[in-house]
């Protein structure tokens, strides 16, 4: 007896393949990135009254920006 349409399999692409894993710097740089702009907001405010240097607001920037990179290494982690 032959066999119904419904009961056939449908083709199905072969699975993508995996991405390989990520190189050992790339955690590497995202922590490295993550923990100091850390440091440098909290330099900012620990330090500020003592060294004119992190008395400026763009210190603030730099650790966000730093930050920001950082989760920006992290898209490439695998």
């Amino acid at each position: 007896m032959p066999v119904s349409k419904s009961k056939r399999r449908r083709y199905q692409p072969p699975p993508r393949p995996k991405h390989p894993p990520s190189p050992v710097w790339v955690p590497v740089l995202f922590f490295s990135l993550l923990a100091l702009g850390v440091v440098v907001i909290l330099a900012r405010y620990i330090l500020s009254g003592s060294v004119s240097f992190f008395d400026k607001d763009y210190m603030i920037w730099i650790g966000l920006v730093l930050i920001a990179i950082a989760f920006g290494v992290a898209t490439q982690w695998h």
